[in-house]
């Protein structure tokens, strides 16, 4: 197999090639102290400010596709093959404001300026997609940034008048993605990357058999998809990472496959990239999807790498075990499949042996009588961690509940489904009374901790609550008007 030391991609017109790229080494720094593209700018340092926010654009099935990404924790290995776009390269070639900045003056969407650009670049993305956006459009596609000046009522009025400023279809990017995308093709040669020293490595598998090969013989190595956890081990925490395995560009690991009974995916699709999935097949869980941290963190987080993790708290395992997802691990050439709440076996402990990693979820589809919801409760609604989250699932048949399956998160060690809360609903009659009667029974499934989020006790009584307000919600209030409306 061909192997290169070298991380080579676009910086805005440019070609780039490094050697001796680290793998701690981050997207943000390289802008900022090597190339002094200092629009780019650091704030948190953990993807929850968007102030660092760029366009990385990749070759998928032949397309080019940009998204925006907090280049704070994103690795700059990760980004060979790409074309990275930054704040600078918006102007036009004659000094022209871009038609978003000069929305973003008309309507006076900034004051310190801190925060404008990654702004400017949240709204670019969207602007390209959605040239008359949608306010839930502008208002998701600004989840990840935050002003502390201006207040958002100017910055989404900017944002609907783009298009009066411009049309996509006249923008430099847009007019010259054929170019780019053959000088990106031009730089994918399927080889195998190593660069760094021993200690800081970086490796990028030429495909997805390449990396069960690396892994088996590296099983200690650690493994970045999204970066979204793993950034923050380095920004946050300054902890050595290396040899790490990048696997975010690997087409195998991306594969979308929607049967008549089931969905499956690789563990390499974000959250982004599922998102309509859970829109057309799960559309009672989409609201909840889309309170997954911020845009830019659902366009590089990956659902594989949110089980993988192994956290109590994360967002994807209580709604997949719900659902009553599987996953595939593999090692080598060798795979197993077992039901994904089978994966989670204590605190920090997960049943995946050495030099194995998921490789695939199958999630089977809703069938006749199965009503499904998905909650989150945090501090703060959008671009937060979950205090509480759980996944829901009823069967009803003829007027009874035949089947059951309430998985939460944040209530225990590991993600976990309430069995007794399951029994107490199981066999009866679909009504109030059931679901008042399994409430109580979550005191015998769970002795939640209490931690800076939340109290044990008000975890305990919003996992109640949230039973009683899934049948409210699906049921109505008892004359017929739904307890919540729903745009």
């Amino acid at each position: 197999m061909d192997q290169r030391d070298t991380i080579r991609f676009l910086l805005n017109d440019q070609e780039i090639t490094l050697r001796d790229v680290t793998a701690t080494q981050t997207l943000l720094d390289f802008l900022r102290l090597e190339r002094r593209l200092t629009g780019t700018k650091e704030g948190c340092a953990e993807g929850d400010c968007g102030a660092c926010t760029v366009l990385v654009g990749r070759l998928r099935d032949g397309n080019l596709h940009y998204e925006s990404v907090n280049a704070c924790i994103r690795f700059l290995a990760s980004v060979d093959g790409c074309h990275v776009v930054t704040i600078e390269h918006l102007a036009g070639y004659d000094g022209a404001l871009h038609p978003v900045q000069q929305a973003m003056v008309d309507e006076h969407g900034s004051q310190c300026g801190f925060c404008t650009p990654g702004i400017v670049m949240s709204l670019y993305a969207l602007w390209m997609e959605h040239p008359s956006p949608s306010e839930t459009e502008i208002e998701t596609a600004l989840q990840g940034n935050l002003c502390r000046c201006t207040g958002y009522a100017p910055i989404l009025r900017a944002a609907a008048a783009i298009s009066r400023h411009g049309t996509p279809a006249s923008d430099h990017l847009v007019q010259e993605r054929d170019r780019v995308a053959a000088r990106l093709a031009a730089l994918r040669d399927g080889a195998r990357v190593v660069t760094g020293p021993e200690n800081n490595r970086a490796i990028l598998p030429a495909d997805a058999d390449d990396f069960a090969a690396i892994l088996a013989e590296t099983p200690g190595a650690t493994i970045v998809a999204g970066a979204t956890d793993v950034g923050l081990w380095v920004t946050k925490f300054l902890r050595p990472i290396g040899p790490t395995i990048f696997i975010g560009h690997l087409d195998g690991l991306k594969r979308v496959e929607v049967g008549d009974h089931d969905i499956r995916i690789g563990a390499g699709v974000t959250y982004s990239e599922f998102g309509p999935l859970i829109a057309a097949h799960f559309p009672s869980m989409a609201e909840y999807w889309n309170r997954i941290a911020g845009w830019q963190v659902r366009n590089m987080g990956t659902i594989g790498g949110n089980i993988a993790n192994g956290s109590p708290i994360g967002d994807t395992p209580p709604v997949l075990i719900a659902l009553g997802a599987e996953i595939t691990l593999r090692r080598g050439a060798h795979r197993r499949t077992m039901p994904l709440e089978a994966f989670f076996v204590d605190y920090g402990k997960q049943d995946r042996a050495e030099g194995e990693f998921v490789e695939g979820i199958r999630i089977p589809r809703l069938a006749p009588g199965q009503i499904c919801a998905a909650y989150k409760i945090s501090k703060r609604r959008d671009e937060d961690i979950s205090s509480v989250a759980v996944g829901i699932n009823v069967t009803v048949a003829e007027g009874m509940i035949t089947d059951c399956r309430l998985a939460f998160g944040g209530m225990a060690a590991i993600p976990k489904r309430a069995r007794v809360a399951e029994t107490a609903l199981l066999g009866q009659a679909w009504g109030r009374a059931p679901f008042e009667a399994a409430m109580p029974a979550l005191l015998q499934d769970f002795s939640p901790l209490s931690d800076w989020r939340a109290s044990s006790g008000y975890r305990m009584q919003v996992a109640q609550n949230l039973l009683l307000r899934f049948y409210m919600e699906t049921a109505g209030g008892g004359d017929g008007t739904p307890v919540r409306l729903r745009a």
